[in-house]
Formats: C-alpha cells, structure tokens, sequence
C-alpha cells in the first residue's frame, strides 16, 4: 500500500471496493479513504456473494468501535477474513473474545509484557538489531523488507520460548495467516493457504506444549506462562492455550517487520528527516510514533455492532459486521494536521491507533516500541545516507499494509 498518497481524485462511493486487493497492492487507499472521512464516514457494502459489512474511517468513530465492546463485540471474529462468517475460535482465542474473560487471559499474559518488564531484554534486543543491520553496511544491496519478516521471530524467539530453527517456518506461517492472497505465500488458493497455515501453527503450538510438560521444570518463557493462565476460575483447557499461542505467534511476528520498512522508506523520501533525527537522538522515540502512526501496518480491526448502533451519522444494524480502518483513522486531519506529511517532531503522533484501542489494545505494544527504539538508534548512529535499489513491492493484502521488497544501499555512517 502506498503510504505517500498521490493527489485527491473522485470516488464513486456506491461503486467502491474497500476489499479490491489490487488497491493495497498497487493502488492507492488514502485518496479514498480521504473522501470517505469528508462524505461517508459511515459506508455500507456488500459483496458479490452477499455478505455486507460497515466501515467506520474517522479517528473518533474508529476509537468508539475499537473501544466498548457492549456496543461491538470481537466474540464473532475480529479480522475482515471472517466478514458474514463466525470466528470457530470465537470465545476462545484471546482476540475473539470479550471482556471479562478477555481480561482474565490477558492480565497475567500482560504482566511479562510492560514496560518495566521488556526493559531487561534492552541489550538482548540491542546485539541481535547490530547483527541484523551488519549485512546492510557492506554497501550492496539489501532487501529491507525481505530481511525484516525474520526481525521479530530475532527478537522475540527467545522471550517465547521458540527454538531459532523454527523461526523462518512460522514467519512463512503467520504471513500465510495475514496475507493468504499474496504469491509470495499463497499456497494453492486463498482459502487453502488460510487452513494450511492456521493448522500448522495451532499444531506446533500444541506440540510445544506437550513437549514442555514432558520436559517439566521452571520455564519462565511467555508460552510457557501461558500455560499456567485461568480464567473463570479454571486453567485453560489445552485448545485454548493451542489457539492463544497461535494469537501471539500472529501478534510477534506479522506487523513490526512492516513498521520497520515502511519508515525506512519515508525517511529515505525525506532526508531531511533522516537528517534531523541524525543529528538529534532524543527525536528518536517520536520518530518510532510516527512511523507507526505512518505505516499503520494493522490495517483494519472488525468487530459486531450488538444492536443498532447510531454512529457517523448513520445507523450500524444489530448483529452486523463492522470494519474500523486504522489506517484511514491515522491520517484524519481533525486530529493530525497535515496527516499524510511525515513529520518526526509531530506533537502529538502518539495519539495514533495503530496497537488498535481498547480491550484489545496490543499486549505486545511496549515490546514494540522498544525494538524499534533500538533499530532506529542503531540505524542512524551506524548508517550513512540510505538510497532505494528499486521499487518496492507492496503485500497484496487488505488487512496488513506492508511490502514484501524494499532493496536499498546504505553506507556506513562515517565518524569525526
């Protein structure tokens, strides 16, 4: 998906395809979105074989959707895949389920997540960005996109529990999971490629599992932790562990990569960005908000409107499904001036939703930031300019905007 928007143009807003991929792909959403914010906040389209569904784009009705799950429930599923089709795992994955059950599975999961808590792999984090950025100062080209889909399996591997050799198949997995439409990992057809994908990845879960039991002993890993959660006052039984482990599989591995190259890219479009933050590191955490705020690598949340619901101006009938467009929320001007100028000194860039809002609000958040926090510093205190090597191929997705090649030269950053 583009993320420099090319000029405002007409849209026929009783013709548009928010799920025509080629307008991810090779197409340009923001001038639609645009529109859809000034005239139809609230947009109604059903598809060719009948199954509809709402879109809310302004950052405040996005919010609303996102945030009280009494008006919009994640317990029908969460992902546009599942548009007019009930989740299986609803009410059992943690990310299709509400409150208060939501919160019971995820509050203890949460407590190895904070701030405080990810700060002790600072220097872990630190070693494997270094030797992940050391091919790229040899002067050649490298593929930024391509090497970053292993990044977070880098990082997060060990805090998992996840033995390095795994890494690679469960990074073709989870992108199987969130892209089934893109050659670059579709197998066979769309809906082979979700199913593949989707066992593969409950299985190894569920072997993992066992393999730990067997094992016994302390084990301080996430997956481990998981084992030990209950909610409702019993343990989880082992297909909700199985199916909670495949949600955070998903969560560790498949937007981070997408953050990473997409900001690289506004900051090779605009040196004199790259300059600035160069010149002044303390920029560098609002750098990271920005380009999360840029990239909005999560596309789009669903969820159900409980019953009819007034919002945007409009009215979203019981029981139907409703699309939240982060990426449109992003760039609301009411909010973000200027939205779709990249702007690291932006006061306010941390209001973005890109984690998604509410309940479900990424458990992984400050584990994000953290690693980008460091893959910026790195990068700007080891990298010379950075050029582009080609054209960028973006992810033939409508729920994750990434790219899946981004080829650049970069130099090493020469010292006084």
């Amino acid at each position: 998906m583009r993320l420099t928007p090319g000029p405002a143009r007409d849209v026929d807003l009783d013709t548009l395809d928010l799920f025509d991929l080629d307008l991810y792909t090779t197409g340009d959403p923001h001038p639609v979105w645009d529109v859809m914010r000034a005239k139809a906040p609230l947009h109604h389209q059903v598809l060719p074989d009948g199954r509809e569904f709402w879109s809310v784009t302004r950052h405040e009705d996005v919010c609303r959707v996102l945030g009280d799950h009494r008006e919009f429930t994640s317990e029908r599923g969460t992902t546009p895949t599942h548009v007019g089709i009930d989740d299986p795992a609803a009410g059992r994955l943690l990310t299709s389920t509400d409150p208060p059950r939501h919160t019971e599975v995820r509050r203890p999961l949460g407590s190895k997540l904070t701030a405080r808590a990810v700060k002790s792999w600072e220097d872990s984090i630190r070693g494997t960005i270094r030797r992940f950025l050391q091919p790229a100062l040899d002067g050649d080209t490298f593929d930024l996109a391509e090497a970053a889909l292993l990044l977070p399996a880098m990082v997060t591997g060990p805090l998992l529990g996840i033995p390095a050799k795994d890494w690679e198949e469960l990074v073709q997995l989870t992108a199987m999971v969130t892209a089934p439409s893109d050659p670059h990992f579709m197998v066979g057809h769309e809906a082979a490629t979700l199913a593949i994908s989707h066992h593969e990845l409950v299985n190894y879960v569920t072997e993992w599992v066992k393999r730990r039991r067997a094992a016994g002993g302390e084990d301080d890993t996430l997956l481990a932790h998981l084992m030990s959660v209950s909610a409702g006052g019993a343990p989880l039984s082992d297909e909700e562990i199985a199916l909670d482990g495949y949600s955070i599989l998903l969560g560790a591995n498949v937007t981070t990569p997408h953050t990473v190259s997409g900001t690289v890219q506004a900051l090779i479009e605009r040196p004199e960005q790259f300059e600035k933050a160069q010149a002044d590191p303390t920029l560098i955490p609002n750098l990271v908000e920005e380009g999360l705020r840029w990239t909005s690598a999560a596309c789009n949340f669903m969820r159900y409107a409980v019953d009819d619901i007034p919002i945007a101006g409009g009215t979203i009938p019981a029981r139907a499904a409703v699309v939240a467009w982060i990426g449109s929320a992003n760039r609301d001007a009411s909010l973000f001036p200027d939205p779709h100028t990249f702007d690291i000194t932006r006061p306010n860039a941390k209001r973005h939703v890109a984690f998604g809002f509410g309940p479900h609000f990424c458990i992984g958040a400050p584990l994000a930031r953290l690693t980008l926090r460091i893959f910026f510093e790195e990068l700007l205190q080891r990298c010379g300019p950075i050029e582009l090597a080609g054209e960028p191929q973006h992810l033939r997705s409508y729920f994750i905007a990434g790219m899946t090649h981004l080829p650049v030269v970069a130099q090493k950053r020469k010292t006084p």
